[in-house]
């Protein structure tokens, strides 16, 4: 199936992917990210989006088993899960199948608030004790904001940083919230008709240099100032979400 498209086509989703694999490798996150970013200046945002499913929901699922037995994760985190899946299926915000004009720079702004934010790192408050009623809150934000440009940091990872969990802890959560964001993001796709049959076939080839980069990353990191890493992936999500709005607006 993959054999019908242009090699340069597959030679630079590679590329996107084991760079973007190796940025999670290292730091823990970043794929869906980095890959909505780089694909979006080729492609459209949804298009773009649909390619990202399979090696998203790949990496997440595996980082998702990693770790001590899942069942407490989901009770804590069931709620967060719950309201990624319904904001972003049933979100207030114009979906990527819209075509909208407007996916392109929120999609750069949403990488710029989330570069800052990484390059700063705030401390927001702990939210501990309002984790009851916050957790849905942030996960129907988190979903709305996915539907719209593919992205779905933005605010799940800040929140979950702020309830000071254990590494083990941390990387499960993200592994459950962007497993969910992912399937939730194909079920809205598909429900828009923007699920097309020939992004699907370059997200399965893109399976194995996301898995390729993530190891790669991974024996980075025993190399590499993992803080110098991070820096210099935020300062990156800074310039592309500059490029992409500025362009977009112009």
């Amino acid at each position: 199936m993959a054999a019908s498209f242009a090699p340069a086509t597959l030679g630079a989703i590679a590329l996107v992917f084991l760079f973007a694999g190796a940025v999670k490798g290292v730091i823990g996150l970043g794929l869906p990210t980095i890959s909505m970013g780089l694909l979006t200046l080729a492609m459209p945002p949804a298009a773009a989006a649909s390619v990202l499913i399979v090696p998203s929901l790949v990496t997440n699922i595996w980082q998702l088993f990693t770790g001590p037995p899942l069942r407490a994760v989901v009770k804590r985190f069931g709620s967060l899960a719950a309201g990624i899946m319904v904001g972003t299926l049933w979100s207030v915000l114009p979906p990527l199948s819209s075509d909208s004009p407007l996916a392109q720079p929120a999609l750069g702004a949403v990488l710029i608030v989330y570069g800052v934010h990484g390059l700063t790192a705030t401390r927001l408050p702990r939210a501990s004790a309002c984790e009851r009623w916050l957790s849905p809150l942030v996960g129907y934000v988190t979903g709305a904001i996915s539907a719209a440009t593919g992205v779905f940091v933005i605010p799940a990872v800040p929140y979950l940083q702020s309830l000071s969990l254990r590494k083990d802890e941390m990387v499960q959560a993200l592994g459950l919230a962007f497993s969910v964001a992912t399937i939730a993001l194909a079920v809205r796709l598909w429900s828009g008709a923007a699920l097309s049959t020939a992004p699907l076939a370059l997200s399965i080839v893109a399976v194995v240099p996301a898995l390729a980069g993530m190891a790669l990353g991974q024996r980075l990191r025993q190399r590499l100032s993992e803080e110098t890493f991070r820096k210099g992936f935020f300062v990156t999500l800074i310039a592309l979400g500059l490029h992409m709005t500025i362009n977009a607006l112009l």
